[in-house]
């Protein structure tokens, strides 16, 4: 069979474990999946391997002519309704172990495009003081789109119910595409009013929503995925220089502490000597480029307002919230509290 799994040059890709359990779901629907596969040209044993990219069309197109050759017009939404937030692989671990909904939700947004290329996310409030976490496939070469939208709220829907259970409903669901000829299927899977030929494909909900603790919390595995996801992402548009390679390995470090320029060095697998050598002939030095990490990832941290200072202050490798608090004066002027209250109107 021929190898069609991987993006080329600026063609959108997503990560494999996006279609983790796919092989499975069609067999059960009815479908020939060793000939829809071959057709779209994906090998099987690459769906679920964490760092594998896949083509984005290859992979729309894939949920599309399963939908066809099952005779399931709503294959997409009955996958994404079982999809497990874990099976998403790093994407999904990054969200099932924030703290809160809120945070979960936010990690996702910003840590998407790692994920996936040539479309858009966003989480933002409303008017009518509902919020919305609106997603959509911006490539334009990428039409049949409908499988996708699908299935991708229903992963997304699954993280509310890792914290609030199988019942719990979104206030409304919003789908760019024309409503389906089995539509009714479609509020019975979300457990609320969808609505079709929408702006956007979007979940809308309720603020008090965004409060529940995830059952999951683990910031230590937080810290790991989302550095991972960045290194994945840098490594798919270009290798770096040395001081990114370090930049990486000490941000994975920083929840265990201030990590040392040894460990760093023993972790590349070169001496210390050599590895300030190298970071001097970038003009940058190791304890300015670990203050520069701490102060980027502050500013991310702290806009996740479900995050404490004390979890910040952790993740960025203080012992204490004080130090945290004179760092944080140093980059600013300010503290981080009055940072957080200045930046949410209080």
């Amino acid at each position: 069979m021929a190898a069609k799994e991987a993006p080329t040059g600026s063609e959108s890709g997503v990560l494999a474990p996006a279609a983790t359990g796919v092989f499975d779901f069609i067999c059960v629907q009815g479908g020939d999946a060793d000939s829809i596969f071959g057709n779209a040209g994906i090998e099987p044993d690459c769906v679920g391997n964490p760092t594998f990219n896949l083509s984005l069309n290859t992979y729309c197109g894939m949920f599309e002519e399963a939908a066809r050759q099952t005779r399931n017009d709503n294959f997409g939404l009955w996958f994404g309704h079982q999809f497990r937030p874990q099976d998403l692989g790093m994407l999904g671990y990054a969200a099932v172990s924030s703290p809160t909904v809120g945070s979960a939700l936010e990690n996702l947004v910003k840590l998407f495009h790692f994920h996936q290329q040539g479309s858009f996310m966003q989480l933002r409030s409303t008017d009518d003081g509902l919020f919305r976490l609106e997603y959509q496939i911006n490539d334009g070469r990428i039409i049949q789109r409908r499988q996708d939208a699908e299935l991708s709220l229903g992963m997304f829907a699954n993280i509310f119910r890792e914290c609030y259970g199988n019942n719990w409903g979104a206030e409304e669901i919003h789908f760019e595409h024309p409503k389906p000829e089995d539509w009714s299927d479609h509020g019975q899977a979300f457990n609320a009013p969808v609505y079709f030929g929408q702006e956007t494909n979007a979940i809308l909900f309720k603020p008090s929503d965004l409060d529940g603790r995830m059952p999951q919390s683990d910031l230590r595995l937080l810290s790991i995925v989302q550095t991972c996801l960045a290194e994945l992402g840098n490594a798919r548009v270009e290798n770096g220089g040395f001081a990114d390679q370090v930049r990486n390995a000490a941000r994975s470090r920083l929840p265990d502490g201030y990590p040392s320029l040894e460990g760093i060095a023993d972790h590349l697998r070169i001496s210390t000597a050599s590895l300030q050598r190298r970071l001097s002939d970038e003009n940058v030095t190791y304890k300015d480029l670990v203050e520069d990490i701490r102060h980027e990832l502050a500013f991310m941290y702290l806009d996740q307002r479900h995050l404490s200072l004390s979890e910040i202050g952790f993740l960025l490798g203080y012992s204490e919230l004080s130090a945290f608090s004179r760092a944080f004066r140093r980059w600013t002027g300010t503290s981080p509290r009055a940072y957080r209250d200045q930046k949410s109107g209080a």
